[in-house]
């Protein structure tokens, strides 16, 4: 009976033993054929790179004819419907954006995707289905392009050169109507942009005091309402004041040149160093003369104004609701939006202001509210009161001596 039992047991353990060294083989077996595998992908890999490394990159994405937009664009039919730019505009971007790829996309086809990511309110679904192309790689194409935009905003967006300066002014005084502001070197103010803020505890700093929250555009521009210089970022509750000094134009003492000045509205001091900027006067004004002074004043500084309607105009979706994008990415955008202004400003592509008005608008009111822009330079030697003066001055004083009061030795 013993012997009977010992050899069950003897049988059942050979048998594990067997079902063991079963197992081991087909897993051994399964490990074997993965190496393969991934030895064969690694051969086609490096045959792949040493293929590319020999010749021109391969484009392997087609376009197709059959997305009706893009049928639209190569066909030389009206695009500005659709991407809110001229073909001319267009033109000059691609010829502007740097070339050169890691990959197979075509240049003009991300182009493309993206502006009319910005026209539809930057909507990667939306572009994703009219494109027919995947929702991730329209989100990769977008930040590519925009990284490419913000790579020639110097070129686009920049100080005028000294021999422009002339002009400049010129532009100025036929705003105002006055050979005063022919020292006018630009205008400038403040944008608020409402984006979808980060989460507490950041979110407080986003809400500007109309309570909804922004980022700050801070924008001059010439008398063509071409963009001189943009500085993006700062969160809504930031007073446009405290935006100028923290801005490198301001810190570094960068523009306008000496003799000339910015205006301003009543957001901002009247300063005369680092940076010279003439504001109005606030009301109720003193007398006739400043009076005077305000009404050249508003004349030229409104370009800035109309500037700002004008972006609002072609990219309404972007700067009339609130940007879907991490806060991080949203200067970006605006940047660009700036960059393709100051393009088709170039191209003439210029689309009428709607006289329709954000409630999100931060129009700043030179009444004498305190705050920030209300200081009027008040360090010692920094006031450009005195320059304000002598501009106000000149406006009133007559142009031209009657020729009988010539006569006098006391005129």
């Amino acid at each position: 009976m013993a012997q009977l039992v010992t050899a069950i047991i003897a049988g059942v353990m050979y048998e594990d033993a067997e079902e063991e060294a079963v197992r081991l083989r087909r897993s051994i077996r399964q490990r074997t054929a993965a190496i393969r595998r991934r030895t064969e992908r690694r051969r086609a890999i490096l045959a792949c790179l040493a293929e590319l490394d020999q010749g021109p990159v391969r484009m392997y994405a087609q376009l197709n004819d059959q997305v009706s937009i893009l049928a639209t664009f190569f066909s030389g039919a009206e695009v500005k419907p659709a991407f809110r730019l001229s073909r001319n505009s267009i033109t000059m971007l691609l010829q502007m954006l740097p070339r050169e790829k890691s990959h197979g996309w075509s240049h003009e086809l991300e182009v493309l995707v993206t502006l009319y990511w910005l026209a539809c309110g930057a909507s990667y679904r939306v572009t994703s289905n009219v494109f027919s192309i995947p929702l991730a790689t329209v989100c990769r194409i977008v930040h590519r392009v925009v990284d490419d935009m913000m790579t020639i905003l110097p070129r686009v967006i920049h100080f005028p050169r000294a021999e422009e300066m002339a002009e400049v002014g010129a532009g100025f005084a036929q705003l105002a109507n006055h050979e005063a502001f022919r020292a006018a070197a630009g205008a400038i103010d403040g944008c608020h942009i409402r984006i979808v803020p980060p989460a507490e505890p950041q979110k407080r700093s986003y809400i500007n005091r109309k309570l909804f929250p922004s980022i700050i555009l801070q924008g001059m521009c010439d008398a063509k309402g071409s963009f001189l210089d943009v500085y993006i970022g700062q969160p809504g509750s930031v007073h446009d004041a405290l935006v100028l000094r923290r801005s490198p134009m301001y810190s570094q003492a960068l523009y306008p040149p000496a003799g000339y000045f910015l205006l301003g509205d009543g957001g901002y001091p009247c300063l005369q160093r680092p940076v010279a900027i003439m504001t109005p006067y606030r009301q109720p004004v003193a007398s006739q003369v400043e009076g005077r002074y305000n009404r050249h004043h508003a004349r030229a500084r409104n370009v800035i104004e109309r500037t700002f309607g004008i972006l609002k105009t072609r990219w309404r979706s972007i700067f009339l609701r609130a940007l879907e994008i991490r806060p991080v990415f949203a200067p970006k955008v605006v940047g660009a939006c700036c960059v393709l202004h100051n393009i088709c400003v170039a191209a003439h592509d210029i689309l009428e202001e709607e006289q329709e008005q954000d409630e999100g608008e931060m129009a700043e009111v030179p009444d004498g509210r305190d705050g920030p822009g209300n200081a009027e330079g008040d360090e010692r030697g920094l006031s450009g009161r005195e320059v304000r003066g002598h501009l106000a001055a000149q406006l009133s004083a007559p142009q031209d001596l009657p020729a009988c009061l010539g006569e006098h030795d006391n005129i």
